[in-house]
């Protein structure tokens, strides 16, 4: 029987059990005991946090990694930032991947003024003496390496926070570095 987990990912931790490159790596595994044979249900680069899914099902992972779920995060960015890029966002922006030019899906996004508890104060990105800092949503269906990262820097409102808090209709509800281990899951 398959095992599957909801994580609340924190900031400087790698979305992976084992990495071979560098030493002194935050993993997975030192947040919880995982059976093996468990798998993260695609990534959050290292300075990102939020909702991971994992799971010990191969072909769940392909179900939840598909263009047909959505992925909501919560970006704070550089600046306030203005209806109009909201909108350039949501029609669609050019990104490089892999060394290619690339036009973004459209996608939603709205600004964001209250956070959730799971969210929390976070870790300080900088003080006030640098100018202010504003929160939006963006759902996607795709998910570019640092797409959203790219997509923001692309519209003059560099990410300084990324917070992943939803996949399909998995909320997330639980702080940094919680673990729940559920039955089953249906996106």
């Amino acid at each position: 029987m398959h095992q599957h987990f909801l994580i609340h990912k924190p900031h400087g931790f790698l979305s992976q059990f084992v990495y071979a490159k560098k030493r002194n790596k935050k993993l997975l595994g030192e947040l919880h005991n995982f059976p093996e044979g468990t798998m993260a249900i695609g990534r959050l680069d290292e300075d990102s946090e939020g909702l991971l899914l994992l799971t010990t099902d191969g072909m769940m992972s392909e179900r939840v990694r598909s263009k047909k779920v959505e992925k909501e995060y919560y970006a704070q960015v550089d600046g306030i930032i203005t209806e109009e890029a909201i909108e350039r966002l949501k029609n669609g922006v050019e990104i490089g991947f892999n060394g290619i030019r690339y036009v973004t899906k459209k996608c939603d996004s709205k600004m964001v003024f209250e956070l959730p508890d799971c969210i929390g104060e976070g870790r300080k990105i900088r003080d006030e003496r640098h100018g202010p800092t504003s929160w939006f949503s963006i759902t996607l269906t795709e998910g570019k390496f640092r797409q959203v990262r790219k997509m923001t820097a692309a519209v003059g409102f560099p990410t300084l926070r990324l917070v992943r808090i939803r996949v399909g209709n998995i909320h997330l509800q639980i702080k940094a570095g919680e673990v729940l281990s559920i039955f089953e899951f249906e996106i």
